[in-house]
């Protein structure tokens, strides 16, 4: 037995069928450590957002293995699928946010979706996430009275409210300013090293690869580097 998270083993995807049929993974195989944060990059088309949708059980998986949690992937029936959808968060890029719901209840569903916690200590954790992430004055504002970088957040509090196992996250920086996305790629390394959540993170961002643990670099379907970082100790 082994306590990763993740195990991919001899991975391939194609899209289309017949002879209009492309793959766009090539023998992916890999394992993800508990607690950690990993990122993977690429150009447009690499397949990297193809891989973590796999993970996130958001495809079905054609041809390989796939280990969530302990669960093969590879031939597991929807509702298999759903279930362990539900042990993991997602981070868009798209906010996805109810236009109709203040960002308090958008990550209300974070929690109705798992069945987790009474009344009154869903509306602590709520209040704690958007405070992290430094909402705590918008709380009860409509999306349309939030800037694009506030929905993302709110997006964000959402996905981690539940304390999820696994977060997969698809360019969740790229519609916040700096400092915002550094205070978010913190706050999925503190709840690493706090929680043992595992992040896995599709970005083009560079501001924030210096905190991964982890770099995975894809080219044309296939998984060209792998590299872990030295973390920088922190200046005190």
């Amino acid at each position: 037995m082994t306590d990763s998270p993740i195990i991919i083993r001899h991975l391939n995807h194609w899209f289309g069928k017949g002879e209009a049929s492309k793959q766009a993974l090539f023998d992916i195989s890999l394992s993800i450590a508990p607690g950690s944060l990993t990122v993977l990059m690429g150009p447009s088309g690499s397949g990297k957002t193809t891989v973590l949708t796999l993970m996130g059980c958001l495809r079905e998986v054609m041809d390989g293995s796939i280990l969530l949690l302990g669960e093969e992937l590879h031939g597991a029936g929807p509702k298999r699928l759903e279930a362990l959808r539900r042990e993991v968060g997602f981070i868009f890029q798209a906010h996805n946010l109810h236009e109709s719901l203040t960002a308090r209840q958008n990550v209300m569903m974070g929690l109705e979706v798992h069945g987790r916690g009474n009344a009154q200590a869903r509306q602590r954790a709520i209040e704690h996430m958007l405070a992290l992430l430094g909402l705590e004055h918008r709380i009860d504002y409509l999306p349309g009275s939030l800037s694009g970088g506030q929905k993302q957040r709110v997006a964000i509090a959402r996905a981690l409210v539940s304390g999820p196992k696994i977060i997969f996250a698809d360019e969740p920086t790229a519609a916040l300013d700096k400092e915002s996305g550094l205070q978010v790629v913190t706050l999925l390394k503190a709840l690493g090293r706090e929680r043992g959540t595992t992040t896995v993170m599709v970005t083009h961002d560079n501001r924030i690869v210096d905190l991964a643990d982890r770099i995975l670099v894809m080219e044309e379907g296939r998984l060209i580097s792998d590299t872990k970082t030295v973390q920088k100790p922190a200046i005190v």
